[in-house]
Order: structure tokens, then C-alpha cells, then sequence
């Protein structure tokens, strides 16, 4: 039997950005919080201290709107933020920068394999989506090791969130996604006896309202 202590995760997405709300794919283009993500931000740190909810260590994403996102969490828990480049969002190749609209009309083919979600596919200049899930697989496998029994804060990115919830459930890639990944949100799992299950997810109590531009 496997012994393996328990491990708990919650993820967080990062605060809204302007490009959240106007649908454009990010990626890894370094956008800011606006103004309604910086206040998620804050909210968030206070959520924490107002459940006294303990974490062992906190990790983020190295963009600036999940850095933005992670500052004041650290302040309020204590935690120095542990910058992780795996935990970046898809890289979407010259999709990025563009809305869904504009991205169906200037690149149609392009964009009728992202939304066809072939695993293998690689956009021009970026990642497939396999190799991404590759990449968030490692870091839960490497953050499992490293932290047995203890308790995770991470901070990180929508299409993040989407393949650690494949990851935990075995929904397959290929299925579009049909559960809620709203910006500011904890999302609870958990490691144990090697297998992973799913806690609590899309947890916004703490927000008067908090957008998904995918659903």
C-alpha cells in the first residue's frame, strides 16, 4: 500500500485583466491586472485571513498578472513567493494577442484546430496541448515530492487550472470544457495513496461576482 501523507493544493486563477474581459488569448504575453483584478487580488488575501486558512508554501506562475495577484496574498499569509515558470499559462503561438473573433477570421485554420483541441497540434510559434498538459503534469508530480503532507497555495492561469482538472478527474483533452475556471477562484485538490481527487473547485464565495469568458 502506498503511504504517501496528504497533500492539498488550491489553486487560484489570477485577477481579471483587461484581456479577460475583451476574450482575447493571452497566453504568455505579459498583460497586468486591471483595476477589477487588483481588487480580486486584495480580496483574496483577505478571503485567506478571514477563513485563517494555513499554507506551507505558495507558488506562482512568472507573469505579472499572477505576480500581481500573488503579492498581496504573500503579505497577508507570510509566504515568499515561489516564481515557477511551469506553471505559465499555453503558449498560443501567433494566436495570441487576438480575440476569438479576430482569430477565427484572420487565421480560420489556425483557429478551427485550437478549437478542435487536437492534443498534438502546435500553433505556429507556441506549445501543443499535450505538451502543455506534460508541463503541469511535472509540476504536480515535482510539487507531490517536494512537499509531502503539506499544504500548497498556487497561483496561476486558466488554461493551468484546465489541465490540473483533467488531470485529477481523467477528463480527456480532447473534451471541450465544461466546468467553470473563474478568475480569482480557489479550486481544492488533493494528493493521497497516490491518487489524486477533487475537493472543492471554482470556490468564489469570497467575490461578488467574478468572470469565465469561456463559458
Amino acid at each position: 500500500m502506498d503511504h504517501t501523507p496528504l497533500t492539498r493544493f488550491c489553486f487560484v486563477r489570477h485577477g481579471e485583466t483587461d484581456w479577460n474581459r475583451e476574450r482575447r488569448l493571452q497566453g504568455q504575453i505579459d498583460t497586468p491586472l486591471n483595476t477589477t483584478g487588483q481588487e480580486q487580488a486584495q480580496t483574496l488575501s483577505q478571503a485567506l485571513t478571514a477563513r485563517a486558512l494555513h499554507f506551507d508554501v505558495l507558488y506562482c506562475s512568472d507573469l505579472v498578472r499572477t505576480r500581481q495577484t500573488a503579492i498581496p496574498i504573500g503579505q497577508a499569509t507570510g509566504l515568499d513567493i515561489n516564481l515557477d515558470p511551469l506553471l505559465r499559462e499555453r503558449h498560443y503561438g501567433n494566436l495570441q494577442g487576438l480575440t476569438y473573433h479576430e482569430a477565427g477570421e484572420v487565421m480560420p485554420e489556425a483557429y478551427r484546430r485550437h478549437r478542435n483541441r487536437d492534443p498534438h497540434d502546435v500553433p505556429e510559434g507556441g506549445e501543443s496541448l499535450y505538451a502543455f498538459h506534460v508541463r503541469i503534469q511535472a509540476f504536480l508530480e515535482r510539487a507531490v515530492l517536494e512537499h509531502p503532507g503539506q499544504r500548497l497555495l498556487v497561483v496561476t492561469h486558466g488554461g493551468v487550472l484546465d489541465m490540473v482538472y483533467r488531470i485529477v478527474t481523467g477528463k480527456p483533452l480532447t473534451e471541450p470544457r465544461d466546468f467553470p475556471i473563474p478568475n480569482a477562484a480557489f479550486n481544492w485538490i488533493i494528493h493521497h495513496q497516490g491518487a489524486w481527487q477533487l475537493e472543492k473547485w471554482a470556490d468564489s464565495e469570497h467575490l461578488g461576482g467574478s468572470l469565465d469568458e469561456l463559458l
